[in-house]
């Protein structure tokens, strides 16, 4: 089914070829013109449902009175069944207000479609995510909570609007710590010992935890342990047999455990998808080759650098971006561009979207240029650092424990759900649920709502860590939302023999036109939500619709409405705000409860 076109779009068609009239009444050539020219600049107002403002500058270009070219403008525009009335006010603004009969008709177009108006891309491509990205043998913690769910969002947003989405969880996998750890484990062959597909994540996160300190303390006590260690890492670089044996095991265990923590945050993460530091480490030093023969790096003491006329350090000297150390070595550098190599050539990429802590933007900012220079990037190919900001305690600081620790996620996602199971089973004898639905409510709720905290912030702020708030009722939370659909089924389960039933012959309420003006931007809003990266966006207009549906309640009886055709509308309207609260919140990744 073709996409369904919003009332904006019908009234900025409208008006464009009313300008068009209008200029050639005047005598100016209407086309072709300057981008810009004559374009409504539609936006939504408190004056009416909707006000354009382009006709200023319009008229300022043609040295005209803008009031007078805005009524030629009004007067241009034949009869129709959308505009009920335009004003031209101020300096040429135009007031506009819509039929009831328009509003209705383009909910039902929206109804009917199974996307509910969502456009697909005009040029769908293919984008390359990189997102949740723990480290082997290491806890996760709440610094890996942002990349986690707000990449899981743009993947579901993106794939919704046709674009074809590669997932990549560059996990660390990599590195001089597996010497030491490696080491340890031929030395004491027995500290792994259980089948990898029986043990629980806690129990594979328990033994890595173990087996890291062990090692740990012999590295730093024993100097010919020391020695042997590194001595590893050589035999690990060089692909030794046995040694890449035992650095599979510790991915295999570390892998329960990721899986164990993102099937908590209600998150798929499939085997494919990860594609860690070591799987471009036989690229590497191509990468360099290439770099160095093109002459976009350089030599420097030694390393392989390339360099900025602006990145500068504090002493005011150039800093480079290191992609091979003078030892030898490899840096993030060497493994990113080969990344992007990868994932350009080998998977088609078209946008390369990192979804990483806002601290390393200077990092992906040097890589990105550098992969520019040498033309791995370039117009057809686009590299973007969907950075974030850090997850902050009440108190304004890093979220951390009392003892100063970094929070484990686990632990977090425990008590979110905890805290919302509490909050569910208060309501439980109203709702009418049983224990089960307690236990699974509570996880929707409770991962809804750490989820939604995140995505509800524009991913470049700080935002503080309130599970008190969360989990709230009342606000711009999950929770709010969650009961806003199930108060909408639970009404369509009360409704009996009434159906919801479109009815554009009847006039609206004006709680009615506010919900229904608002229902009508939701393709729009996930459109430009994939086009901008901003699911902050997306969280607000589904707050705002909640909102809406809030004041539609107080104001406009469902079930008790007048007549039998108001009882079907209202329905209607409320069974369309339920599918688009759904929808909406599914792409955020958050479940929405059918009784809560």
């Amino acid at each position: 089914m073709a996409s369904v076109p919003s009332l904006a779009s019908n009234v900025q068609q409208r008006l464009a070829d009313a300008i068009s009239a209008a200029l050639r009444e005047t005598g100016a050539d209407p086309s072709p013109r300057p981008s810009g020219w004559g374009d409504p600049m539609l936006r939504r107002s408190d004056r009416a449902d909707f006000q354009a403002n382009g006709i200023l500058a319009l008229a300022k270009r043609l040295k005209g009175n803008p009031r007078e070219l805005a009524t030629k403008v009004v007067e241009a525009i034949p009869a129709n069944d959308v505009l009920k009335e335009i004003e031209v006010s101020g300096p040429g603004f135009l007031n506009i207000t819509i039929t009831d009969e328009a509003i209705v008709r383009t909910l039902a177009a929206r109804a009917a479609d199974a996307r509910l108006g969502v456009p697909h891309a005009e040029k769908p491509g293919t984008t390359v995510i990189d997102y949740a990205q723990p480290n082997v043998a290491k806890e996760m913690h709440v610094g890996h909570l942002r990349s986690a769910v707000i990449g899981a969002a743009m993947v579901e947003i993106l794939e919704f609007t046709g674009e074809k989405v590669v997932r990549r969880h560059h996990i660390g996998d990599w590195g001089t710590q597996f010497g030491m750890l490696i080491q340890y484990l031929i030395e004491h062959p027995h500290e792994l010992d259980h089948k990898a597909d029986s043990a629980s994540g806690e129990e594979a996160m328990s033994n890595l935890n173990r087996l890291y300190k062990a090692s740990r303390a012999v590295f730093d006590s024993d100097p010919e342990f020391k020695d042997r260690a590194r001595r590893r890492v050589v035999d690990l670089q060089a692909g030794e047999k046995d040694t890449l044996a035992l650095w599979q095991r510790f991915v295999d265990e570390s892998k329960i455990y990721f899986y164990s923590v993102f099937e908590k945050l209600d998150m798929e993460i499939n085997d494919p998808d990860i594609v860690g530091e070591s799987g471009y480490n036989d690229m590497l030093v191509e990468t360099c080759r290439l770099l160095e023969e093109s002459g976009v790096a350089v030599r420097s003491n030694g390393a392989l650098c390339v360099f900025f006329d602006d990145v500068k350090g504090p002493d005011g000297n150039p800093v480079p971006l290191i992609v091979q150390k003078s030892d030898g070595g490899f840096g993030y550098a060497a493994t990113d561009l080969s990344a992007i190599r990868d994932r350009v050539q080998n998977l088609g990429a078209t946008t390369l979207l990192y979804v990483v802590d806002a601290r390393q933007s200077l990092h992906f900012k040097m890589v990105f240029e550098t992969a520019r220079r040498i033309g791995w990037l370039n117009d057809d190919v686009n590299a973007v650092q969907l950075a974030f900001g850090t997850v902050l305690g009440k108190d304004g600081k890093p979220f951390k424990t009392r003892e100063g620790e970094t929070v484990r996620l686990e632990d977090l996602l425990d008590e979110a759900v905890e805290r919302a199971t509490a909050v569910v089973a208060e309501k439980k004898d109203k709702a009418g649920l049983s224990d089960e639905e307690v236990v699974e409510n509570g996880r929707y709720v409770g991962i809804g709502a750490v989820k939604y905290a995140d995505l509800s912030t524009s991913a470049v702020r700080d935002y503080k860590f309130d599970l008190d708030q969360m989990v709230s009722l009342n606000g711009d939370t999950s929770v709010y939302l969650q009961y806003a659909y199930a108060r909408i089924r639970s009404i369509l389960r009360k409704s009996g023999d009434a159906r919801p039933a479109a009815h554009p012959e009847l006039a609206l309420a004006p709680a009615e036109r506010a919900l229904g003006l608002h229902l009508d931007q939701f393709g729009e809003t996930v459109a430009e939500v994939a086009a901008s990266y901003e699911p902050h966006k997306l969280a607000a207009y589904l707050y705002q619709l909640a909102s809406h549906l809030t004041t539609f309640y107080d104001q406009c009886p469902v079930l008790k409405a007048e007549t039998a055709a108001q009882v079907e509308n209202r329905l209607f309207l409320i069974d369309l705000t339920a599918r688009t609260l759904d929808q909406g919140m599914a792409l955020l990744g958050i479940r929405t409860p059918e009784r809560l």
